[in-house]
C-alpha cells in the first residue's frame, strides 16, 4: 500500500485584477500549504475503486476520479487502483481539498503504476484538472498568477499557526462563480498586496497579519447566507483579526506562537465552535 498526504492551503493574499477576454478573471495570490491534510492510500487493483470515510463525499464528482481517468487515457495504462481517502479537510470550504487530493492522486499513481512521468508532464496534467492543482504537486509557498495556473515558488513563510473555523452553514452551490459575479470594478486591484507580501518574503522582512488580504471579503457576507452571523459569534468567542480562506466560507486567524493558538482553540471549543489548528508546511 502506498500512502500520500494531501495538504490544504491558505491564500495569504487573493486579488482580482479584472476580467480576461477568455471569460476568466486575472488573479494574483500568495498561497501556502498548511499541515491539515487528507490521507490517500493506493493499492493495485483490477479495476478502479474510490472510497472515503465521509458519506457526503462523492467520488464521481471529485477531481480524484477525473485524475485517475486522465492518467489512464494519457498513458494508456491497463492497471486499476483502489483508493481510500481519509478526509480531514472540510468539504467545499475554500481550502482546496479536492484540488490537493487530485494532485496527490497524480503523484501516487505515477509511483504505483510506474509511469515515470516527470514534473513537467505531471504539471501539464494537473493544469487540465484545475487551476489550483499544479500548485499542490509541490506545495510550500508560491506566487499564483494568470487564472491560477502560473505558479512561481517563493521563499518559505516563517512558521505560523492558524486557527481555522469552518462555519456551520449550508453549502452554497457554485459559490466561487457567485463570488466572482458579485465583485464590482471597485474591488479590483493591481496586485499591490500580493507584490508587497512577495517582497517581504524575498527580503526576509517581518511577516504579520497586516499583510493578509482577500478580495472576496468584500462580498462574502452577502453571498453566503448566515456567514455574517456566524462571524459575529466567533468574534464574541475570542477570534480576532478574522480572514476569509480562499473562496470561503472558512474563517481563520494567524498566530506566531503555538500556545496562543491552542488557547484560542480551547476557548472556541468550549463554545461548541468546530475548529482546526494547523501550521505552515
Amino acid at each position: 500500500m502506498l500512502t500520500v498526504l494531501a495538504p490544504t492551503k491558505l491564500n495569504l493574499t487573493l486579488e482580482v485584477l479584472g476580467k480576461r477576454p477568455d471569460g476568466y478573471h486575472e488573479i494574483r495570490s500568495v498561497i501556502q500549504t498548511i499541515s491539515l491534510c487528507d490521507v490517500l492510500s493506493f493499492e493495485l487493483s483490477e479495476d478502479v475503486k474510490i472510497s472515503s470515510n465521509l458519506s457526503e463525499w462523492s467520488p464521481e464528482k471529485s477531481l480524484v476520479a477525473k485524475a485517475v481517468s486522465l492518467l489512464q487515457k494519457t498513458t494508456s495504462v491497463a492497471k486499476g487502483v483502489k483508493i481510500e481517502i481519509t478526509k480531514n479537510i472540510p468539504l467545499v470550504a475554500g481550502l482546496g481539498g479536492d484540488s490537493s487530493d487530485a494532485a496527490a492522486t497524480l503523484r501516487g499513481l505515477n509511483e504505483l503504476w510506474e509511469l515515470e512521468l516527470d514534473g513537467n508532464e505531471l504539471t501539464e496534467l494537473a493544469t487540465q484538472l484545475g487551476s489550483d492543482v499544479p500548485f499542490f504537486l509541490y506545495g510550500g509557498t508560491a506566487l499564483m498568477a494568470g487564472r491560477g495556473e502560473i505558479i512561481t515558488p517563493l521563499p518559505p513563510v516563517p512558521r505560523r499557526y492558524f486557527v481555522l473555523v469552518p462555519p456551520d452553514i449550508p453549502p452554497l452551490p457554485d459559490k466561487t462563480k457567485q463570488l466572482y459575479a458579485s465583485l464590482k470594478s471597485g474591488h479590483y486591484t493591481k496586485g499591490e498586496a500580493t507584490e508587497k507580501l512577495a517582497r517581504v518574503l524575498r527580503e526576509g522582512e517581518r511577516f504579520d497579519s497586516s499583510l493578509l488580504f482577500n478580495v472576496f471579503e468584500n462580498v462574502a457576507f452577502d453571498v453566503f447566507p448566515g456567514l455574517k452571523e456566524y462571524c459575529d459569534t466567533v468574534l464574541k468567542a475570542g477570534l480576532k483579526n478574522v480572514y476569509l480562506a480562499g473562496s470561503g466560507p472558512t474563517l481563520y486567524t494567524m498566530f506566531e506562537e503555538k500556545t496562543e493558538a491552542e488557547t484560542l482553540v480551547k476557548k472556541l471549543e468550549q463554545n461548541s465552535i468546530k475548529t482546526f489548528l494547523a501550521e505552515t508546511c
